[in-house]
């Protein structure tokens, strides 16, 4: 049973790390700031969770397992809402989500460069 839960609690780990380093690629790769929050919060939050079982596996039971599960609340009580507070800052700095070439509400890429006078001297 002890060799079981080993191997449980080994592959848990690495499958929570490998769940971690594909959301840092998607934060790499993703083109705009909501979708790179949502890929770092939810492998965060899912490589957390399954980095953490695996470890409350190869433990002891007690009070290990126990302090393992308090990081792991902590984590899902503050993962979502540093995500939440970042989107938001994100919205009411003027940045708006994109689908394709083009920005929700019609707007463009090419409606985002400077107006052609804001160079230009008044007379």
């Amino acid at each position: 049973m002890a060799d079981a839960l080993f191997w449980i609690g080994g592959g848990l780990i690495v499958a929570g790390a490998m769940l971690s380093v594909l959301g840092a690629a998607g934060v790499l790769r993703f083109p705009d700031v909501y979708t790179r929050i949502h890929a770092a919060s939810l492998t965060d939050t899912g490589g957390a969770t399954l980095m953490l079982l695996g470890m409350g596996l190869l433990g002891p039971f007690g009070l290990i397992t126990l302090k393992l599960l308090l990081v792991w609340a902590f984590i899902m009580l503050t993962s979502p809402a540093a995500a939440n507070a970042l989107a938001n800052a994100a919205f009411g700095s003027g940045h708006r989500p994109r689908i394709g070439n083009f920005q929700i509400m019609g707007e463009d890429k090419a409606t985002d460069a400077a107006p052609e006078s804001a160079g230009k001297e008044r007379a």
